[in-house]
């Protein structure tokens, strides 16, 4: 297989060959936010492969698709480790803010942590629109971005020894829970990925496997395509249309390159 980095720094718009230390990975998050739909289509579609490194490049890097958090994280931990940096992935449960409980599916969630310098910090490009897009230190500080603030609390439970918290700008007034994991359990084997994948393609109660889904981050806010309707958050201003099946394709293609 190829070298992963300049065809990863091709698909996000980044010089191929460029050197990238921890002080770049702020541009490297937002390039990828912006450039790498959050999608569910092979799972709408029926044509989920197994999860490889081989083809996750193939899927996100040379097709140009997008991806799921258990797609889209560990294509990132491979590009940092690439680059050398200290990274693992480990796994998480989302909050389920309309239910006020943590999702019923389990450790579904997909995300990275990687060590620098004496401390660890949390880094995600596969959740949604929710991204912090600067690597989030477990200290508890709080970091900002374009689309928030964003910041590790330390917690005691079955789920994990930490959550995400997240004020997104223009939608949140107060801190939310976004999801808790365990620092201390990594995923060693991309079996655990599989699992995780065959859950959010069967289980009845996911929300990944009824309706194509497909968001990104723009530079002023996001955009989210659903069979029936197209969401563009510019600037604080939300604008909703609602449209039909062939539109959708239309739109797909127009603002993912789907």
């Amino acid at each position: 297989m190829q070298k992963l980095t300049p065809l990863f720094h091709n698909r996000i718009g980044m010089p191929k060959n460029e050197t990238i230390t921890f002080e770049k990975l702020a541009e490297v998050l937002e390039k990828t936010a912006q450039n790498i739909p959050f999608e569910n289509l092979t799972i709408i579609q029926n044509k989920t492969r197994k999860i490889t490194k081989e083809n996750l490049f193939n899927k996100i890097v040379e097709r140009n698709e997008g991806g799921l958090c258990y797609e889209l994280n560990p294509l990132f931990y491979f590009y940092l480790i690439e680059n050398g940096f200290n990274a693992f992935l480990t796994d998480g449960v989302v909050y389920n803010h309309a239910a006020e409980e943590y999702h019923q599916l389990g450790r579904t969630h997909v995300t990275v942590l990687m060590k620098h310098e004496g401390q660890t910090y949390l880094i995600d490009t596969g959740f949604g629109g929710n991204l912090p897009l600067k690597p989030v230190p477990l200290s508890g500080e709080t970091v900002s971005s374009y689309n928030g603030e964003f910041r590790i609390k330390k917690v005691n439970h079955e789920i994990g020894d930490y959550c995400l918290e997240m004020k997104l700008r223009h939608k949140d007034s107060d801190w939310k829970i976004g999801y808790s994991f365990n620092s201390k359990k990594s995923i060693e084997d991309t079996a655990d990925l599989n699992e995780i994948q065959t859950i959010i393609t069967e289980h009845p109660k996911s929300s990944f496997n009824k309706h194509p889904l497909i968001t990104r981050l723009t530079n002023n806010g996001n955009i989210t395509l659903t069979d029936t309707t197209f969401i563009q958050w510019a600037d604080g201003i939300l604008t909703k249309e609602t449209i039909e099946h062939m539109k959708f394709k239309e739109l797909a293609k127009q603002h993912f390159g789907l």
